[in-house]
């Protein structure tokens, strides 16, 4: 085995894959072998670093240098000053927005320094698909302890204590459930892992499996051998290939290992896993309706009891959690319940993985501490709202959260507390809002896609988030009344008690925290037909200023409709009656005399 003197770390998930990290790669592996240096320096392609805003990132070892937005071209110019000359690149490290320093160790980041990443824990530091690095990261450690020193009821002890609750979105402790599934004598027990991120914007699981694959296969063993199931199903969107391929590869190693199929690692325990896919159903988030899914039928939840526990897939006890909550499980075995539960709040253990999105500086995905301020996570770790814009909003628990406004920054995040403000933790997503956002619009947005993603099977759901969606466009038209307002409350109280499933009971979460926190805007909408965001089309009206207009006529050449009158060299009009607000004259206008109002 060669021995490297340093090593260089190339982002290889899937959003610095898409900005050309694979090239990055090829590059650096052609420019090192052109210079005789391959033998000296080995190029690592590895899951997200997390700090997706200024990828693709190159990171060199061991004195950990930082380069950002790296392009193809830079390569030669990292080889020959970097490695060859020991000089840093100082133009591609990344630069502190309040002093300008440029700052070389990802340490001394504003983004990394209030994380703590244990589900994320290898992501951005191994080869995904080289077992070898997993294992010299302590991948399988806990399994084999577990299977020599543990019985399955231990194992499920330390799950208990641990407080670790599920990252899914429910919240339910994972020990609990894993104890329910052991207590259900049968034949036949499986063992799913629920890898069918749906929420708009989140890409936590996906970054997992691309990153630490083992860490998920290991864990499912894990609860494979204490709940008694010997079989192992993953239930992955299609739409995720790159972690489908890695998946694939890490299954392939672990068996050939001897950590998955006949008598791991000769305690006579068996344990297979395969992959199921999923057609993007966002329904399918939910437990039963991906049982049902994986069995061939069509993706629709069902009335609980019995739980997945009791009846699951084929009817057999199964216990389903998702990627995030798997992940953690084989630290939590290796370090201990007490050193996990002396990390986040009383309630709410360990940390939790976030996609922070938005209009924001650094989009990415972060692992934060349960009980770290929204406060934090925004203006710390996220660096503020772009270009200095005012905050507005956080969307929390996607589809199913609800927007947060400033009177509730300084909130901890931790299940109980979202809940208590009118959110909710949901997967992990969260989207921050600034002054030009249209929290009426943003409250359509989301009930757009509910529509979009019901299942259909039950009336509540199927046709009260129809009707919602028809009155907040009515609302954002201009064409709203009060009594609009108040069955919009009403519906949406009547859609949350009355539902199948989560999907249902969560999805007028987005339109009541929006009542609630941004009443004035909807009073607006309603009695004034107007929206300051400027979001709303209908309710856009542009107006020519007749002291600023020198009639060039530019402005009524563009416009599709012939709104626009006026003779030339004489201030024009637009009639506010046939304009389709397209923007064509704004956008035309050098005279600055049209305005948005």
């Amino acid at each position: 085995m060669a021995n490297y003197k340093m090593h260089i770390l190339v982002c290889g998930g899937t959003g610095c894959r898409a900005s050309q990290s694979e090239m990055i790669l090829d590059n650096l592996k052609t420019e090192l072998e052109t210079k005789g240096l391959s033998d000296e320096i080995q190029v690592i392609q590895t899951g997200c670093f997390g700090f997706c805003e200024k990828g693709p990132i190159v990171k060199i070892m061991p004195d950990n240098t930082f380069y950002v937005e790296v392009t193809p071209e830079d390569v030669k110019e990292i080889i020959d000053e970097h490695i060859i000359k020991g000089r840093r690149v100082n133009r591609l490290l990344y630069v502190n927005p309040d002093n300008q320093e440029h700052i070389a160790d990802s340490k001394h980041m504003g983004f990394y320094k209030k994380q703590l990443r244990i589900a994320l824990r290898n992501c951005g530091f191994i080869d995904p698909e080289n077992i070898d690095e997993a294992i010299a990261k302590d991948a399988y450690q806990a399994l084999g302890k577990a299977l020599v020193e543990m019985s399955p009821d231990q194992v499920i002890a330390v799950m208990k204590d641990s407080g670790l609750r599920g990252r899914g979105g429910g919240g339910f402790p994972a020990g609990l459930k894993w104890e329910f599934a052991a207590k259900n004598a049968s034949d036949q027990k499986y063992v799913v892992c629920n890898a069918d991120e749906g929420d708009p914007g989140a890409f936590m699981d996906r970054s997992i499996l691309e990153g630490d694959p083992h860490s998920v296969l290991e864990a499912m063993a894990l609860c494979g051998y204490s709940t008694g199931a010997n079989k192992g199903l993953i239930y992955i969107r299609a739409e995720y290939p790159l972690a489908i391929e890695r998946l694939k590869i890490a299954m392939k190693q672990a068996e050939e290992y001897g950590f998955l199929g006949k008598d791991i690692l000769g305690s006579g325990f068996d344990f297979e896993i395969e992959l199921r896919y999923g057609a993007g159903a966002f329904v399918c988030g939910e437990e039963t309706a991906l049982i049902h899914s994986m069995e061939g039928e069509r993706g629709e939840p069902t009335v609980k009891p019995p739980f997945p526990a009791e009846s699951g897939y084929l009817k057999k006890p199964t216990n389903v959690n998702n990627v995030e909550t798997f992940a953690n499980v084989p630290v939590i075995l290796l370090k201990g319940a007490e050193w996990y539960k002396s990390i986040g709040t009383e309630k709410s253990s360990g940390t939790k993985v976030f996609a922070l999105a938005g209009k924001i500086n650094n989009v990415g995905l972060i692992e934060v501490p349960m009980g770290t301020t929204l406060r934090e996570v925004i203006f710390e770790i996220g660096g503020g709202i772009k270009d200095g814009k005012k905050f507005k909003a956080v969307q929390t628990g996607g589809p199913s959260g609800g927007c947060l406004t400033e009177k509730h920054l300084d909130t901890p995040i931790d299940f109980d507390n979202l809940i208590a403000v009118g959110s909710m933790m949901g997967s992990g997503g969260m989207i921050v809002m600034d002054e030009d956002d249209c929290m009426v619009s943003m409250a359509k947005f989301y009930l757009e896609f509910t529509v979009e993603e019901s299942c259909g099977k039950c009336s509540p759901c199927r046709i009260g988030n129809k009707r919602l969606y028809e009155l907040l466009t009515k609302i954002t038209e201009g064409k709203g009344t009060m009594e609009d307002l108040d069955l919009l409350r009403n519906l949406s109280e009547v859609i949350k008690d009355t539902s199948l499933c989560g999907l249902g009971q969560t999805s007028p979460n987005p339109v009541l925290s929006t009542m609630s926190n941004f009443w004035d805007e909807y009073i607006e909408h309603v009695t004034d037909k107007k929206c300051s965001a400027g979001q709303c089309a209908a309710l856009k009206q542009y107006i020519i200023d007749p002291e600023a207009c020198v009639g060039c006529t530019a402005c009524a050449r563009v416009c599709p409709v012939n709104a626009i009158s006026g003779e030339r060299k004489m201030p024009h009009e637009i009639n506010q009656d046939i304009c389709i607000k397209c923007n064509a004259c704004f956008e035309k206008c050098k005279f600055n005399a049209i305005s948005i109002n």
